[in-house]
């Protein structure tokens, strides 16, 4: 099975599909210039469930999938290849040195219809409100997770948030965030820093009205008010999530169709992975990304058959992916905060084998650093660490635990999401550790939201993590190892840096890279940082992920990407290449 997978990267590949009819979900209503279809609620499913949908506190991956519909910011990405593109801002300037930002607000931008407005209508998007929300990014508060977004970037950030948590907020907000005109907001920086428009791309970034907050408090998590091409209809939470379409939405596509396409999305939260796939076969689900691995072989052999001439077909969709998969290790407490005991670990781990047998071929193994391989990154020159046992042996007896002698128990805190991968990696993990460096480990399972508890407040000690990107820079994944995200003490909780790493070299080199205006030295200086937290063994990096999803053949308008980011505004359905 090794690498089947790569066989499908970058293509979309006809496969065999079974059962299912077109339902009324389903049905196109009206035909747009250029024969693209509109109607149809687009249904996919997610084995966890959400937190919240607040743009401060969406921290997972679903999350954003989810509020990506709803909200939106300044820029955005685009869909097929992740450039930033124009959002609610359809122009801006940058100085030369990268220190100043202004943004030009389209006019005519509605917030979705409320009840949080007098009369229940939405009104239109103002700069004063992106202030109001920027503001809100620096203000210290549980359900706010995103003040690293600003923190030392933005002129004044780090005095109103420090104000704001002594509970004497300044007046006016973050100096360097200010409101030219009712269309105009400028933003200024302590540094230059030409990654700033990604940043600006992040969710949390994205506007809400005041109005809202007032209004519902902490349970704005579930009232959504945005300005996104659909709108909550009804949340049942740990079952579904349905959508509407936004009559009132500001965009249209190259042709003046008014967007989105689509009546609606649903969202059901099925925890089984293989139900999951099975549902989709049927044609109750129109999307399913990642598969079961149990069933990775199924599904080739499906093609296989479609090739010879199959049955009703569906679009396999694969791309490599700007996501890491790795093992946290707290480096604030013993036994990792001995970093040959760090190395050992990680030279005891086999992960060529964990990709080739655990997961089938499908993702690469992370012998390299933290950043996955990434357009004009040069990930190859970072030397990670080959299997070695006997480099594992040396390192582990040089903490002074020989053969693993006196290595008290620890436990493996892992989640259980991931289609059982999360599960499988871990026993693999343990069964190294304890064969090679004859450690035991014992494996604990938590729900995601008791699981980021633990490893931010420092409870864990080793844990199961992944990062995907929130923006196409190596900086959003070298900012994980950052020294000044560390508190100071370990009961705090660390949102970012939970393995609370510090190190005086890396900050230096990932602040001058900060700085740098030149993406190709900027990015060599990420890449030195990258190395400095891998020979520090910072984390245990375990493979570089890959997105493999299935489509419905009548779904058009949705191409894959490295970041699994989703932009349903202009996908339709055109059940015309459906056969019945």
């Amino acid at each position: 099975m090794k690498k089947l997978i790569y066989l499908f990267i970058g293509a979309a590949v006809i496969l065999s599909s079974c059962g299912g009819s077109k339902t009324e979900d389903q049905k196109n209503t009206a035909i747009a210039k250029g024969d693209v279809k509109y109607g149809g609620v687009f249904k996919m499913n997610e084995t966890e469930d959400f937190k919240s949908l607040y743009p401060l506190n969406v921290t997972m991956a679903l999350e954003q999938r989810i509020a990506n519909q709803l909200f939106e910011g300044l820029v955005q990405l685009n869909q097929e290849d992740l450039s930033i593109v124009p959002g609610l801002s359809d122009t801006w300037e940058i100085n030369d040195d990268a220190t100043e930002y202004v943004f030009h607000i389209r006019k005519g931008v509605m917030f979705h219809d409320n009840t949080c407005f007098e009369g229940g209508t939405g009104r239109e998007l103002k700069a004063q409100d992106f202030k109001y929300c920027f503001d809100r990014i620096a203000v210290s508060d549980p359900s706010n997770q995103m003040y690293w977004l600003f923190k030392d970037k933005v002129k004044g950030a780090n005095e109103y948030h420090d104000s704001a948590k002594n509970g004497k907020p300044l007046e006016g907000g973050i100096s360097g965030v200010t409101v030219v005109d009712d269309y105009t907001i400028k933003i200024e920086l302590n540094y230059s820093f030409a990654g700033f428009l990604n940043i600006i791309s992040h969710n949390a970034c994205q506007v809400y009205p005041k109005e809202a907050v007032d209004t519902y408090g902490a349970e704005i998590r579930i009232n959504c008010v945005g300005t996104g091409p659909f709108k909550v209809n009804k949340i049942k939470e740990g079952e579904t999530v349905i959508l509407g379409r936004n009559t009132n939405y500001w965009k249209s596509d190259k042709l003046g169709n008014k967007l989105p396409y689509l009546d609606g999305l649903k969202f059901s939260f099925n925890k089984e992975k293989k139900a999951e796939l099975l549902e989709f076969k049927k044609g109750n689900l129109d999307l399913v990304f990642r598969l079961p691995l149990e069933m990775i072989s199924d599904v080739v052999g499906e093609l296989n058959d479609a090739q010879k001439g199959g049955n009703r077909p569906y679009v396999m969709q694969v791309v490599p992916a700007l996501s890491v998969y790795y093992l946290g290790l707290q480096h604030k407490l013993p036994p990792f905060d001995n970093v040959d005991v760090r190395r050992a670990f990680n030279y005891a781990v086999d992960r060529e084998s964990i990709v080739t047998y655990t997961l089938q071929g499908e993702g690469r193994a992370a012998t390299h650093g933290i950043v996955p391989p990434f357009k004009g990154y040069d990930f190859e020159n970072v030397k990670g660490y080959e299997y070695s046992p006997e480099k594992a042996k040396e390192h582990l007896k040089a903490a002074g635990y020989p053969n693993g002698a006196g290595f008290p128990e620890i436990t493996l805190q892992i989640n259980p999401g991931g289609g059982d991968r999360n599960v499988q990696i871990a026993e693999v993990v343990q069964k190294m550790l304890n064969e090679n460096l004859g450690i035991n480990v014992k494996i604990e399972q938590m729900q995601f939201a008791q699981h980021l508890e633990n490893l931010e407040t420092g409870k864990a000690t080793f844990w199961r993590a992944g990062w995907i990107a929130d923006y196409p820079d190596p900086e959003n994944f070298l900012n994980l190892l950052y020294g000044g995200h560390v508190p100071a003490d370990i009961e705090t909780k660390a949102y970012i840096n939970a393995m609370r790493y510090q190190s005086p070299k890396f900050d230096s080199v990932f602040n001058s890279a900060l700085r740098e205006i030149d993406d190709v030295k900027r990015f060599d200086l990420f890449r030195q940082a990258d190395q400095i937290a891998i020979d520090d063994a910072a984390i245990m990096p375990i493979f570089y992920d890959e997105n493999t999803r299935l489509i419905q053949v009548y779904v058009k308008n949705f191409p894959s990407n490295a970041m699994e980011y989703r932009d349903m505004s202009e996908v339709y359905f055109d059940h015309d290449e459906d056969s019945e």
